[in-house]
């Protein structure tokens, strides 16, 4: 069982220095599988998640969509993990994207390394703020996983916003991964209350999930 958070965050500019604070609310716990996805097939959709067409380069790609209207309000894939997964044996994150509606902001996209009932947080879109990310463009984010990307380990103990994989593996290396998700749930970042975004060819180590 994995648990959903919603993240709030005070963006403050002031010259070069960007401040970002906070704190993620626990919103709910989901496992609902919809569009006739299974874990069979190595991963489930919950909450808004659908199946849209074309995918990139492939035949269709899985729409995720947060909004302030339509509930839940929020959307992902749930990946299945191999057994004996450790944090440091995830190697490789990377998705691409295109964001039909809005762009990143408010945390999402995002993934989620779950441990021990809570979670790592892997942001995609560029730091600090993780937000600009271009619109109606399919787009790669790279390996989100190198020794000095950024893991928000602040829901672990000793953990902190901006913490570093390479100081991850020290502390949580050994550490096993329950779960691993996609999600969406940024809508209340934008003035309109919604944040769509078609993934595909998401990478989780060596596998490459083409929906």
């Amino acid at each position: 069982m994995f648990r959903h958070f919603t993240f709030k965050r005070l963006i403050i500019i002031s010259g070069a220095c960007v401040l970002l604070a906070g704190m993620m609310m626990p919103l709910a716990v989901f496992a609902q599988t919809v569009s006739g996805a299974s874990h069979a097939k190595g991963f489930s959709l919950f909450g808004n998640a659908k199946f849209v067409k074309p995918g990139n380069h492939s035949a269709r790609a899985v729409l995720l969509e947060s909004s302030n209207t339509e509930a839940p309000g929020y959307s992902g894939i749930d990946f299945k993990v191999p057994a004996r997964l450790t944090f440091a044996n995830v190697q490789t994150l990377s998705t691409d994207y295109d964001f039909t509606i809005n762009s990143c902001g408010g945390g999402a996209p995002r993934f989620q390394i779950n441990i021990a009932g809570v979670s790592a947080f892997v942001y995609i879109g560029p730091p600090p703020n993780y937000t600009g990310c271009p619109m109606h463009v399919w787009t790669n984010s790279g390996n989100l996983v190198s020794p000095t990307s950024f893991v928000d380990t602040s829901q672990l103990p000793g953990g902190t916003f901006y913490d570093t994989f390479a100081s991850a593996d020290l502390k949580y290396g050994s550490d096993a991964v329950t779960g691993i998700q996609l999600v969406v749930d940024g809508a209340f970042f934008f003035t309109n209350g919604q944040q769509d975004v078609r993934v595909d060819n998401v990478m989780i180590n060596a596998k490459t999930y083409r929906f």
